[in-house]
């Protein structure tokens, strides 16, 4: 069988990434990749086999007619790019999170995306890391009794960061669906960054099944003092009647139940966290039934209740899920959000909120 027809969209960091983890598959075969930079595409074609590109994507997509079509954009491009895959014909489309910026845009996406029937797939990568998948299993071994509570940390802004600890939370238990949400945030300065986002924000999320997440996310966000680096210092787990156990992004995992304590190693790394996502790809492409674990479907779920969260720390008061009208949560927010400066919960998050 022939390797599926790759194109990558976007020749920065997570673009050759993704690029590199497609070519060294032999189920793919990056056939095209694209940037607004000519100088990054001929530094990028060389180290990808010499595949076509260009500077117009749609144009690009038309000619090589990819299986993949994979985007890591702006979080600004999301609609535009899931048409550009759709209309060239592709059977997946794979693409950085978050989802979309708003529900309005949203809500366009998924639309697009069930009409056509293009399988999606979005980038929550972490979740092949071995302390991440040594959590669920521990949760998963009923080691922590009845799970009455999931959360998450992270001193990383929104955008960057909040549909990561959902996505994981929401894995940690079980991918229940969530019921409402309640959220607040302060702090405007990061509502000026392409990842626009409140510095700090912080909400509840009652799911389905009784459990009760929490999660913060931003400049006041909890210190992770076993972690080093900023961007790494995030803390998800869950806890039970019986013990609990999380991971930290950069600094390993932990459990401690009636079975006594467990720890071990593992930090966030992309040369081992992209092969098994890129690979669940190909599982999915052969085997309709082999559903890839980064799914648009469950992604969705996530962006949901990011976006719930939002609406009620413009709106004030309870949102319940799921979402079924499009708002521009961002514009609420710009205007809602006092002009006072956020209060930080570490001196490391004062340099970055300035």
């Amino acid at each position: 069988m022939n390797p599926y027809k790759v194109m990558v969209v976007g020749m920065g960091k997570r673009g050759m990434h993704h690029a590199t983890a497609f070519q060294a598959n032999p189920k793919f075969k990056v056939v095209g990749i694209c940037d607004i930079d000519n100088a990054r595409l001929a530094a990028a074609a060389p180290k990808l086999g010499n595949p076509q590109f260009g500077t117009n994507a749609a144009e690009l997509a038309a000619s090589v007619k990819p299986d993949v079509f994979c985007f890591c954009t702006l979080p600004n491009l999301r609609l535009d790019m899931v048409r550009i895959g759709v209309e060239a014909g592709a059977k997946l489309i794979a693409f950085e999170k978050p989802v979309a910026l708003t529900t309005e845009e949203g809500l366009k996406v998924k639309q697009l995306v069930d009409k056509s029937g293009v399988k999606a797939v979005v980038s929550h990568q972490h979740r092949y890391g071995e302390h991440y998948r040594k959590v669920a299993e521990v949760i998963a071994s009923g080691a922590l009794g009845r799970v009455h509570t999931v959360y998450g940390t992270a001193t990383g802004w929104m955008m960057h960061m909040l549909s990561h600890l959902i996505d994981y939370m929401r894995w940690y238990n079980g991918d229940a669906d969530a019921q409402w949400v309640m959220g607040q945030a302060a702090g405007r300065s990061k509502l000026a960054d392409i990842h626009v986002s409140p510095d700090y924000v912080g909400g509840f999320i009652h799911f389905a099944n009784g459990v009760r997440g929490v999660v913060e996310c931003g400049a006041g966000a909890p210190d992770v003092p076993e972690v080093s680096y900023w961007w790494r210092k995030c803390r998800i787990g869950a806890q039970g009647t019986d013990g609990y156990a999380e991971v930290l992004t950069g600094g390993g995992w932990r459990a401690v139940t009636k079975n006594g304590v467990q720890s071990g190693g593992g930090s966030m790394n992309y040369d081992l966290d992209m092969p098994p996502y890129i690979q669940e790809m190909a599982d999915w492409l052969d085997d309709d039934k082999k559903l890839h674990q980064c799914r648009f479907e469950s992604a969705y779920k996530g962006f949901e209740i990011m976006m719930a969260l939002c609406r009620s720390m413009a709106l004030g008061g309870q949102v319940g899920l799921p979402l079924t009208t499009g708002m521009d949560e961002l514009a609420a927010l710009k205007a809602k959000i006092p002009a006072e400066k956020v209060l930080f919960s570490i001196p490391d998050n004062a340099k970055e909120y300035a």
